[in-house]
């Protein structure tokens, strides 16, 4: 009877502290409250046009890359309160009972329970330490959240501009195969009147052909554009994905700023940084963890309990005392400990120093990139006019039969070439800008602000 009524109570304790969402000491309070709208956000309607605001969002609810950031931040949360559990008492219960039988003595059943109350009271530091150790983990895993959410939200526009980039270099394609076609029907018009020789006629057939050959090549790299989107965004890479088409316009320079000051910038806001320097914390806290190992602990314990022999008598036993553990050998082990600590400490410094040297490079090379961007979709829109005009002058003469076909192949892909060199360079500059924001750490919705 005795046992049925704790095994009650000890079922109905359990019950409660192991129900998932019991959180005794808010741990989930820790986390980034915005970070967590990435992963519990609606799904996709994937029957309306998105915008680019809703092909990043999209991307961040269901790219599997943030759903595995928040749950390693939700299992940090959780180490967290593993370490804050050892400033409380432990509460455990035994019990035993037993059938004896002998020929010597009485025969009957015995049983015995025991509770018993436990509480570190001082151990030099390992608890706190234990504890900044974890919190500091905590940090790292919430900036590298952050960081993967940066790192998806760049392949997201990537990807979107990467597929408008791939249509439109299919749309110049598409032209410069009908503007070889309009050169081959008028190579063929002027040999059939005799001012052009059948070579004319081939150069152009020739140019035709390689131009319908550019055309496929550009929509097999459409449909790679497409199912790169799809995937970015947590599909199958055959999704059928409908995209508002961004209204794009020549940049500006507002954008430039000291380069030097950028790289400054990123090393105060690049979360990867922010998580290393945690990293960093967190093993100070485990050299401080594992030398206290080396010193006594100091706990409170105290024990009652109830016994019932076989000669249907009782005994109640209880106790309390101040206990003492003093570490004098253990086999080297935390000498060990304490080293291979030490030496992870000198790891993460190290690393630390390796990343803040890579993400200056980062933002340097990128704004660079991006200074050059900007000057090649100006050069690259006045190349546009100015091989047009060619274009029309060569296929004028050509027609009027003062040109030759080879002005006029040269004056088409020239034009060909200067329409793909601007399209590129247009939708590279986008791209580029969302990079230099990643590579300070501050890319966000704001970076995107206006694009559609």
């Amino acid at each position: 009877m005795r046992f049925s009524l704790i095994g009650c109570m000890l079922f109905g304790m359990a019950s409660v502290l192991l129900a998932e969402d019991f959180d005794p000491f808010d741990t989930k309070s820790l986390l980034n409250k915005q970070q967590a709208t990435f992963v519990t956000c609606a799904t996709t309607d994937l029957s309306k046009s998105l915008s680019l605001s809703d092909v990043v969002m999209a991307a961040l609810c269901n790219n599997p890359q943030t759903k595995i950031a928040w749950q390693t931040s939700l299992y940090q949360a959780a180490q967290v309160g593993v370490s804050q559990s050892a400033y409380l008492p432990t509460l455990s219960a035994t019990g035993s009972a037993l059938r004896s039988e002998s020929s010597e003595t009485k025969s009957g059943d015995q049983e015995n329970i025991s509770i018993t109350l436990s509480y570190l009271l001082y151990d030099f530091g390992k608890r706190d330490a234990t504890y900044e150790s974890a919190r500091r983990l905590l940090d790292v895993a919430l900036f590298s959240e952050n960081n993967t959410i940066q790192s998806v939200f760049l392949s997201a526009v990537q990807a979107y501009y990467t597929l408008f980039g791939s249509n439109a270099s299919l749309e110049a394609s598409f032209e410069a195969e009908r503007s070889a076609l309009a050169s081959l029907n008028a190579a063929k018009t002027r040999y059939s009147v005799g001012t052009a020789t059948p070579a004319d006629t081939l150069q152009a057939q020739t140019a035709y052909s390689q131009a319908m050959l550019n055309r496929i090549q550009a929509e097999g790299s459409v449909k790679s554009a497409q199912g790169e989107l799809a995937s970015v965004l947590g599909l199958m890479p055959d999704t059928t994905i409908q995209l508002q088409t961004p209204q794009l316009s020549l940049p500006s320079e507002v954008f430039e700023k000291n380069v030097k000051a950028l790289m400054e910038e990123a090393g105060r806001l690049r979360p990867d940084l922010m998580a290393a320097s945690a990293k960093i914390k967190a093993a100070e806290a485990n050299v401080k963890a594992a030398k206290a190992e080396h010193l006594p602990s100091f706990s409170l314990s105290s024990t009652t309990g109830h016994t019932d022999t076989v000669f249907n008598t009782s005994q109640r036993t209880s106790s309390i005392g101040l206990y003492v553990s003093i570490p004098i050998f253990t086999g080297f082990n935390t000498k060990y400990k304490v080293q291979a600590a030490q030496q992870q400490l000198k790891i993460n410094e190290a690393e630390y120093e390796k990343l803040s040297q890579e993400a200056s490079l980062e933002v340097y090379k990128t704004y660079q990139t991006l200074v050059s961007e900007t000057q090649a979709t100006r050069t690259s829109a006045d190349l546009v006019a100015s091989a047009q005009a060619s274009y029309d002058l060569a296929l004028g003469r050509y027609k009027a039969g003062v040109g030759t076909i080879l002005d006029l192949l040269s004056a088409q892909s020239a034009l060909a070439s200067a329409k793909q060199q601007h399209i590129q360079s247009l939708y590279n500059w986008y791209i580029t800008k969302a990079s230099l924001a990643k590579s300070m750490g501050t890319l966000d919705f704001s970076t995107i602000k206006g694009q559609p």
